[in-house]
């Protein structure tokens, strides 16, 4: 039962919807009904200001990091046992970890209490990555920095910063558990196919810049 409470209980925590509830709060409004229609910050921030966006950020992170905390927590219960050395994924602590951090993300983009129509999972996956390693977060939002100083697109900076984690993980941390290598690449690929809609505007010259006005 643990491996499976662990994972329902990862995905109903990445499954809270801040971003909608955050606008229904500061404005009775459904966050799907306005600009890109997406349940994120950056939505919440483009339509109702930036401060509830920093809001829906700083909760979407906390989610994130929430799962990773309490799956941590939940593996060292003495109830669930462990072989070590065991090459078996099923047998191995960071597994577990690193899937509960999989299926918050997961959570997050697919949420039960929005009929499963959710964000992107930036931010969420931000928060998994804070969590396992914060020096490939920083890494990451350097990434993101430079492209957003270099292009303004968000979506751009979002997406490389996500394909630039696993390489992070695999180079710039020493003997970073296999798991989390792994599933960063599963996080990467699902947040970066999330961005499909941007890719083509981006594509077509036609993805707005950061601060630029629905109708420049």
């Amino acid at each position: 039962m643990l491996p499976a409470g662990l994972l329902i209980l990862a995905y109903l925590i990445g499954s809270i919807p801040f971003s909608y509830l955050v606008v229904r709060m500061v404005a009775g409004a459904d966050i799907r009904q306005h600009g890109s229609r997406n349940v994120g910050a950056t939505n919440v921030a483009r339509n109702f200001g930036k401060a509830p966006g920093i809001v829906a950020l700083l909760l979407d992170l906390a989610k994130g990091y929430a799962v990773i905390a309490l799956a941590r927590w939940m593996v060292e219960l003495p109830q669930w046992t462990f072989a070590e050395g065991s090459a078996s994924a099923l047998q191995s602590r960071h597994f577990w970890v690193a899937m509960a951090g999989l299926i918050g993300v997961l959570g997050h983009i697919f949420p039960v209490w929005l009929r499963f129509h959710g964000g992107k999972g930036v931010a969420t996956a931000a928060g998994v990555f804070l969590a396992l390693e914060p020096r490939v977060v920083a890494a990451g939002a350097i990434v993101f920095l430079i492209v957003i100083i270099a292009t303004r697109y968000v979506s751009l900076a979002s997406i490389l910063s996500a394909a630039s984690i696993p390489l992070f993980f695999r180079f710039l941390v020493v003997h970073a558990p296999f798991w989390h290598i792994v599933i960063s690449v599963v996080i990467a690929f699902v947040v970066i196919a999330k961005h499909h809609s941007n890719i083509a505007r981006l594509a077509q010259n036609k993805e707005r810049r950061m601060g630029q006005r629905k109708d420049d």
